[in-house]
């Protein structure tokens, strides 16, 4: 009964042992340009855990709310602070930072596969943050 009550125990603990951590820096100039997350696009598996760190000041991590997928909660972390998101929803995140939003600070976060259709961007975001999205997109859909 003990042997049976352990490998229950191991197969439902299963799937968070294999969730994966990817860290994403809060940068003010990084490879692509200044007010960047680096990396700026990710590809993760339902479950795993992304923590948004703030290399200098006023930076924060926050749900685009119209990229996100359905079923996602919205989140928000605060001014230059450390943040971790578990992502579990399937779909495409954007991310911004809202004080440099204008700047085009955004990424995209794949959860699982890519979903039907292309993605349409909001429009009303700020054309810096289009161009940027854009181009995570394209790097996300050729797999790089």
């Amino acid at each position: 009964m003990r042997a049976l009550a352990l490998l229950l125990a191991s197969v439902v603990a299963a799937p968070a042992a294999l969730a994966e951590s990817h860290e994403v820096k809060m940068l003010n100039r990084g490879a692509e340009g200044a007010m960047v997350f680096e990396p700026d696009h990710l590809h993760i598996a339902p479950g795993d855990t992304v923590r948004f760190v703030p290399t200098h000041s006023s930076h924060n991590a926050a749900s685009v709310p119209a990229l996100l997928p359905a079923g996602a909660e919205p989140f928000k972390s605060r001014i230059s602070q450390p943040f971790e998101q578990t992502f579990t929803v399937p779909g495409l995140y954007g991310i911004q930072c809202i004080p440099h939003l204008a700047m085009g600070m955004v990424m995209l976060v794949q959860v699982g596969g890519p979903g039907a259709g292309k993605p349409v961007l909001p429009d009303e975001l700020p054309a810096r943050a289009r161009t940027r999205l854009s181009a995570q997109l394209e790097k996300l859909e050729a797999g790089e």
